[in-house]
């Protein structure tokens, strides 16, 4: 067994017995005895356990007058390392250190844990690095704040900009969810003036506070279905669904095909190499960005409004350069 179960184990035998001789100790756990003094020593000043030698007994037992207990979730140095891996991912994420705050001491705990010292625990986390790129950043009291409302099922109100005709808005909302999505935070919501689920970009909250009303609770069945139809972060309802078909070059049909568009893409290999795609979407915004991200390594098939479109983008930004010089 590794460090960690021998710490629960001795926690545990401690706990039931009252009193346990080394010997006992040294058979239950199948160590040396060198290593099962580190053990005891460990658990004395690095996790602060109460652990004394009781001579009149000739065994280790709690000093009754303190409290001691381990973290109540049992965990092997595999779990752990997956743990801190776990918040490493997570602080990538993290505008303000808004989530590492709260996790830190966890953090310690499983640092104290593992026996690692502080230069080994700053080189592991070291080893994992998240690369973010076009990250549109917010304010951690908007993040904390709306976190707070789904946890309380309590309605926010927001003070919201909307991109597309530049006007700010006041909005009652109950939260559903957060969702990050490509280096941004967005918030599902049942917005009360619209009467009907809505999802707003994090970073284009100016002002939000929490209110005493109780939040309208919408089943996660049903906030699927209107918000993550279609494709990408306009996902859309089942209603104004359409499909999209892609078809890849085979230069660029061999990194495509193990990307996921969408949950529910179908797709196929040709027999020439190329990739055939389709995608379900509501909105075509995002998706013929990722189109147009392909160049000439794509086309549009059969859904000659998208086509359209995508070929219109790519004449105007062709326009853009005119006749380049050799």
């Amino acid at each position: 067994m590794d460090r960690t179960e021998r710490f629960y184990k001795i926690e545990r035998l401690l706990k039931s017995r009252g009193s346990v001789s080394f010997a006992a100790l040294l058979e239950e756990l199948a160590v040396s005895r060198a290593t099962l003094k580190r053990d005891l020593q460990y658990l004395r000043d690095r996790l602060h356990a109460p652990i004394v030698y009781d001579a009149y007994d000739n065994g280790y037992r709690f000093d009754a007058a303190k409290n001691h207990e381990l973290p109540g979730l049992w965990f092997s140095e595999h779990e752990i390392h997956a743990l801190l891996t776990m918040h490493q991912l997570l602080a990538g994420l993290d505008d303000d250190g808004v989530l590492s705050r709260h996790l830190q001491p966890m953090l310690e705990r499983l640092q104290g844990l593992l026996g690692a010292d502080a230069a080994e625990a700053r080189e592991l986390m070291r080893r994992i690095k998240v690369i973010g790129t076009a990250r549109r950043r917010v304010p951690s009291r908007w993040f904390e704040l709306l976190g707070s409302a789904l946890l309380q099922r309590r309605r926010v109100r927001l003070r919201y900009f909307k991109r597309s005709d530049r006007s700010e808005s006041e909005r009652e909302v109950s939260p559903q969810r957060l969702v990050h999505y490509r280096a941004t935070w967005y918030l599902d919501a049942w917005c009360h003036q619209s009467d009907a689920l809505r999802r707003f970009a994090l970073d284009a909250v100016r002002d939000a506070g929490l209110l005493a009303a109780k939040a309208k609770n919408v089943p996660l069945r049903e906030l699927e279905a209107a918000l993550d139809a279609g494709y990408g972060i306009y996902g859309g309802g089942q209603a104004r669904l359409k499909w999209a078909t892609l078809l890849f070059a085979p230069d660029a049909a061999q990194w495509v095909a193990n990307e996921e568009w969408h949950p529910q893409q179908k797709s196929r290999h040709l027999a020439d190499g190329r990739y055939e795609l389709q995608v379900p979407y509501a909105d075509a915004t995002e998706l013929s960005m990722d189109i147009l991200r392909h160049g000439d390594s794509v086309r549009v098939l059969g859904d000659k409004a998208l086509a359209a479109a995508i070929a219109a983008r790519l004449r105007r930004a062709a326009a853009q350069y005119g006749e380049l010089p050799e």
